[in-house]
């Protein structure tokens, strides 16, 4: 289901309840463009799992195929900092 932004601006966040009775996700359109979804909580919850569990994969992949490294603390700080040019 899409929503506009001043449909929600005019009928508040009650309005994601009443949607979601009805819909599994609330897209809200700004100026044409698609920007934000709106989920209930536990989709949410399943839909964050689900993105820990990829990320927990691609990990396990990299340290499967030596795709790592092992440094002291001292360097990884000095690694981030160069990285992010402080």
């Amino acid at each position: 289901m899409v929503v506009t932004a001043n449909e929600v601006k005019k009928r508040g966040v009650s309005i994601f309840g009443e949607l979601l009775k009805k819909f599994d996700e609330i897209v809200i359109n700004v100026r044409g463009k698609n920007r934000y979804v709106v989920l209930d909580y536990e989709s949410y919850k399943e839909f964050r799992e689900y993105q820990l569990d990829k990320a927990y994969r691609e990990v396990m992949e990299d340290y499967e195929k030596g795709n790592y490294r092992v440094v002291s603390p001292k360097e990884h700080l000095k690694s981030l900092r160069e990285e992010l040019d402080v």
